[in-house]
């Protein structure tokens, strides 16, 4: 199971480095830092799957999860809400190491 959240974690990770390197490569050409809001860039990929997305929360889990809470979350730059899922799963899937030596609990 740490396998796949570490597998998990390494792909998120992929895609916040994408991205980041995308938003800087278009704030070196534009000349100001405008960063890929998740949203926006889900909505352009996928418009039909994040419809979806919002009816389900809406109707199976609750309204009001989706109106701050997951709004709050598309409007987030894309790279940091990668970096915080990727950083997530990896803590999820850690195994602290036992100490080894001659103060070892």
């Amino acid at each position: 199971m740490r396998f796949v959240l570490r597998l998990i974690s390494l792909f998120f990770l992929v895609i916040a480095v994408i991205t980041g390197v995308v938003d800087a490569i278009q704030s070196v050409s534009s000349g100001m830092f405008d960063p890929t809001i998740l949203g926006q860039a889900w909505f352009e990929f996928s418009p039909g799957t994040l419809n979806q997305l919002q009816a389900v929360v809406q109707r199976y889990v609750h309204p009001l999860v989706w109106d701050p809470g997951a709004q709050w979350l598309l409007t987030q730059p894309a790279a940091a809400v990668f970096l915080a899922l990727s950083l997530l799963f990896y803590l999820l899937g850690y195994r602290r190491r036992k100490a080894a030596g001659r103060f070892a609990a």
